[in-house]
Formats: C-alpha cells, structure tokens, sequence
C-alpha cells in the first residue's frame, strides 16, 4: 500500500495507549482541541512503510460507546461520524492483558461499528512474568480480526503491528459476539434496560470466550507486594505523610536543581540584548530588538528548567501508578468540601495549568460537584505562576539553610504558596457547597493500576510536549506585548517625554553627564505613554506596595501570569544600556519617595499573595465560560478571586510595611 491513512487509538484507561502512542509517533506529535470542542486532541504522524504514512489519533479514554462523561462523549462522535475531519480508515483497540475481559467490551461495542479494528493486547513483558497464557488464533477467529501481542515498554510486536495496518483492508467489519441464552426479562423496552441488557450478553460472550482462551497463574508474591506499598501509601496517616512530604520534596528540587540553568539563562539573554544594541545600527529597530523582545522573551525562557522540573515529576508520579493512590487518599479529605477524588484530579492537574484541568471537570458526572470543581481549581498553584514566585522569593525571601541543609527557606516558602492555593481552594468548595442547590450525588470509583517503573521515553515526551507548549503559547504573547509595551514605554506626549534632556540639565546642573543621562532615561519613562497609564492606576494599587511600574505588568499579565515577569523586564531595559540580568534589575529598582528598594519583604509578600489568589489569566476565565454556558460564573468567580486578592494583599502589606 502507498498513501496516507487515518488511524484512531482507542481503549479504557490504563491500557498503556499513550505509550503506544508515543512508541509509534515519537515526538512527531501535536496536541490541539477537537473543533468546536475544548477537548484535548493528541494527533501525531508515523510511517507504516516507505510508502505509506498514517496520521495517528489518541482518542480520551473510554469504557464503553454508551457515554457518561463527556471525553467518551467525543471519542463515541468520531468513531460514528462518518463525514467528520478525523472519521478512520482503521481503529486500533488497545487493551491491558491482565484487564482482557473489562477492555474487551469496548472492543465489542467498536465492533459493532463496522469499521476495520485491529485489537493490540498490550504489556506483552508482564504477561510472560505472570504465566498468562492466550490462545490467539482461536481469539482472532472469535473476535473475527487480527490481533497485535505488543509491549510498548520494549517495542516487542511493533512491526507485527505495522504488518497488519499494511493490510487492513483485509480485516472483517463483521460484529463479533453472538447472542447468549437470554436471561434478562423481554418484557424490558426502557432504554436504559436495553443498555444493561445488552451489556449482559456481551460480558457472558467475553467470559466465556476468555475462559477457554485465557489462562492465568497464581501471581500471589506480586498481589502481596502490591497489598503491602498500598498500606503503606494510602494508610490514613502515613499516606497523608508521605503525600505532603513528596510534594515539598518537589518544591525543594525546583529550586535547587534549577538554580544553575536559570542563572545561565539570565546572564545570556542580558548579553545578548547588549551583543545586539552593540552590534546593530542605533534606531527604533534596534531599541525594540535589544530593550523590548529579548528581554521579553527571556522573561519566559528562565522559567523553563523549573516548568521542566515540575512536569517531570509530574509524569514520574503519574506512570508509577502514585498518582491514582493520591486521588484515592485525598478523596476522603474532600467529601465534607462537597467534592470527591474526581474532583482531586483536576485540583492536582491545576498545577500544570487551569485549562486543561477544567477541561478534567467533564468525568465528574454531577453537576453541583463539577461546577464546584470548575470555580475552585484556578486557586490551585498552576506553572504559569512559577515564574512570578520563583523570581519574587529569590529575591526578597533570604536563601537559609534548615534540616542540617536539607530544606531552605526557599523552597518552603514555595510549598507554602502551593498549600495556601489549595487550602484556599477547599475553603472555597465549602462555601460553594453549603450555599448551591443540590443536583444529584455523585460516587467515587477509582482504578487502581499496578505499580511500575515508568518508562523514560513516555517521561521525557511528555515533558518535551508539555514544555514546548508553555514556551510557545507564552512566547506569542510576551512577543506580542513586549512590541506593545516597548513602544508604549519609547515614546510619549509633550513637553515633559521630548525635552525631557533639557528640562533635567536645568532641574540639576550640577549632576554628572552618567547621572543626567540615567535621569533623563528615568524622565522619559514616567513621561512616556505607558508612563502616563501607570501613573492613572497607581492610586488604586500604592495601598498594595507597588508602583506604576508593577500596576502595568499587573495589567498585562492578565493575559497570562507569567508575562508579569516579561512586562518588567521590558520596561526596565528601555531606556539603559546597562548589561544586568532580569533579577539584578528588579533588586536595583528604588522607590523615590522613600529611596528604598521596590522589592523589599512587604511588596514581595503582598504580590506573592496576589497571584496566589488572583484570577490573572484571560484563558481560564474564557474555558470557564464555554464550560458553564455564560458569563454568570466566570464573573462570579472572578470577582471572588481578584477581590480576596486585593484585600488579602492590602492587609499583609499594611502589616509587614
């Protein structure tokens, strides 16, 4: 064969499809939204043969075709919509081979569709270890297909796989089970009988196929080894134990592991902006280039080791099987707050980011649960205000040792934001849940997968993608900003921006040409566009400890949090041919009124509690209101959010001033 064809991957949860995925496309893969749907798409490319290329599609995890969450509610719509852009010429249905007989009812349900399917039985290695034994040419007969015995951790059955991708246009689209003795009353014509109906015959055709096809040893050492890291990891009070203290483990690394990176980052992009002021012509070009978009862009790239870092320990705790342990666990704490362990999911997956973890909310079948989750997850501490917490901490809270060196203030007083975001998002949920009408109940069901070592090649990937899409998506908008800031902060109306050199040599003729030059630079600025909006703000915001300078990075960062660092450093570089580093221009900033620095312990506090509360981030507050149907709860939310910002932020600056 020879062309392009379209491939689907389908199947539950935990059947290992991701890393089948990322196995067959490496990192020739994209991540998007459905069209019209803000559901996470992963879409990546491989080649079959020399000749044939297939686009591969990751559908969201299903149990079954007769939807109850909205994820399999899109994966349901692709497979039967025969017109739609990502309709398949072949599904491959991946299953667990120690969960055969729960995977293969979706596979009987794709069946049905009469689309060629090939079914993969994954994790080939664990099969061997646990004496399973299946007899795949009678399985093929019955589950009329062919069938792909793989393991995505070492590649084995890869090119199998291919083979029969070759020739699918071979494959049957015949439905596969038969009808069983009937043993439910015919009298049923409810539709919701008739799912549970049809359901029973498929699960009598899969055991009784499985029971003369499947076989499997005792595998009593491994269940007791399970059994024992269980007690241990969702004991009632050590798991809660191990859990926090894994979690200031992370804040700890972030900042120790990444120091080095992010020092070398700094320096670079201050040298760079001076290599390009000295090396090109003067002109508007060149000040844009050297004092707007460099320093812009590097006010995001020096965030990257700690979003690296975060992801990566996010992955780790995810393929180990951990994670779903801490669902489990937490799931306890939630219920008073009105929540449950699927609430926990998007709560954790906040710390990545708001979107995607809102778009999470969609397994959460009740809607009071699901809207509560919806309005409380932007409290959680997502990477977006990494940057703005790492730059402010390093540069008011002194680094000092604790624990004999194992812990620095540092990193504690980055655990404690992350606590204080979540504490702050249970208190929420509580209100919530004590004042919105009930709509129903939901229960918590969780899957428990094994634990195993995670696979470095599913590791890294996701921490490539994930971080790709944080440089990316910031970079367009502190680009586009960092244009608009610089020009703004470059050019002025009147007397006070155009004569501005001239009006400092008469206010202090006996100052020295650096000092008139540095005044004349400070003039400039304060008389300048964006000089003249910050200064309109100020008022509202000095009550904070801060000043106009802040009030204009507060303002753009709405956008998205971490262009705050971005918009300062922009504004800082405008106007100074000095070659100082994003941090050594934020500690060298002075208040004129009091000829201390900006960023003393007061202002630092108080603008770490702002982002710890506020709801800075456009995207979030647009998701919320697609999620909802309107703007009554993203406006709810967001005067919330912004306005115990503002207070909580006043109170503890008035406090530490």
């Amino acid at each position: 064969m020879s062309g392009k064809i379209k491939i689907v991957l389908a199947g539950n949860p935990n059947t290992g499809k991701t890393s089948l995925f990322n196995t067959l496309t490496g990192l020739n893969q994209k991540v998007g939204n459905y069209p019209g749907i803000t559901v996470e798409k992963k879409q990546g490319e491989f080649k079959v043969t020399d000749s044939l290329k297939a686009t591969l599609i990751d559908l969201p995890g299903a149990y079954s075709l007769h939807p109850s969450t909205l994820d399999e509610e899109v994966a349901v719509n692709i497979l039967k919509e025969k017109e739609g852009p990502f309709f398949p010429d072949l599904v491959i249905v991946v299953t667990d081979v120690e969960n055969l007989k729960r995977n293969l009812f979706l596979y009987t349900q794709i069946k049905d569709l009469g689309l060629p399917t090939i079914l993969a039985i994954n994790m080939l290695d664990k099969a061997k270890k646990k004496g399973i034994d299946i007899n795949k040419e009678e399985l093929e007969k019955k589950l009329k297909t062919k069938i792909a015995l793989i393991s995505s951790a070492d590649r084995t059955g890869i090119n199998e796989l291919k083979n029969l991708i070759v020739n699918y246009k071979e494959l049957s689209t015949e439905p596969c089970y038969t009808e069983t003795k009937n043993i439910v009353d015919e009298r049923a014509t409810t539709e919701k009988l008739k799912q549970q109906r049809d359901a029973i015959k498929r699960h009598l055709f899969i055991n009784e196929l499985l029971a003369n096809n499947y076989t499997r040893k005792s595998d009593k050492q491994k269940k007791e080894v399970r059994s024992l890291l269980d007690k241990i990891f969702i004991h009632n009070v050590w798991g809660y134990f191990i859990f926090f203290g894994l979690m200031l483990l992370i804040f700890q690394a972030l900042f120790s592991w990444s120091a080095l990176p992010m020092d070398l980052i700094d320096e670079f992009f201050a040298g760079l902006s001076e290599k390009t002021r000295a090396a090109l012509p003067p002109g508007n070009f060149t000040e844009l280039l050297a004092n707007g978009v460099i320093p812009g862009v590097g006010g995001v790239v020096i965030f990257v080791p700690q979003i690296a870092f975060l992801f990566l320990f996010i992955s780790f705790l995810e393929e180990s099987g951990y994670m779903s342990r801490a669902v489990f666990l937490m799931d306890k704490v939630m219920r008073p707050f009105g929540l449950s362990g699927k609430s926990v999911v998007p709560l954790v997956s906040g710390t990545a980011c708001a979107v995607p973890a809102i778009l999470a909310t969609r397994n959460i079948e009740g809607w009071k649960e699901r809207l509560i989750t919806i309005l409380v997850t932007p409290l959680t501490t997502c990477s977006a205000r990494l940057p703005v917490y790492i730059m402010i901490i390093s540069i008011v809270i002194p680094e000092k040792k604790l624990l004999g060196g194992y812990l620095n203030t540092q990193g504690l007083s980055l655990g404690i934001l992350y606590l204080l975001g979540f504490a702050s998002a249970i208190f929420l949920a509580y209100i919530f849940h004590k004042t919105l009408k009930e709509r129903g109940k939901t229960f918590f069901i969780a899957e428990m997968p094994d634990y195993k070592v995670p696979l470095p090649k599913n590791i890294l990937i996701n921490v490539f993608e994930k971080t790709k899409v944080f440089v990316l998506q910031a970079g367009k908008i502190i680009v586009a900003i960092s244009i608009v800031l610089w020009a703004l902060a470059s050019f002025g109306p009147g007397d006070d921006f155009n004569n501005a050199e001239q009006i400092v040599k008469q206010e202090n003729p006996q100052l020295t040409e650096v000092e008139i030059e540095a005044k004349v630079e400070a003039k400039k600025l304060e008389s300048s566009y964006i000089g003249k909006l910050g200064q309109f703000i100020e008022p509202a915001i000095k009550p904070l400890g801060y000043d106009w300078k802040i009030g204009i990075a507060l303002i753009t960062s709405f956008a998205a949090r971490e262009v705050f660092i971005g918009s300062l450093a922009t504004i800082y570089s405008v106007g100074t041919d000095e070659e100082l580093t994003i941090k050594e221009k934020m500690k060298s900033e002075i208040n004129p009124d009091t000829g201390k620095p900006i960023y003393n312990l007061a202002t630092g506090i108080s603008l770490l509690l702002f982002y710890a509360f506020a709801l800075q981030c456009m995207s979030t507050v647009a998701v919320v209101k697609r999620e909802t149907n309107g703007w009554k709860w993203p406006l709810i939310q967001m005067f919330i959010m912004t306005g115990a910002a503002y207070i909580v932020s006043l109170i503890a600056y008035q406090i530490l001033k």
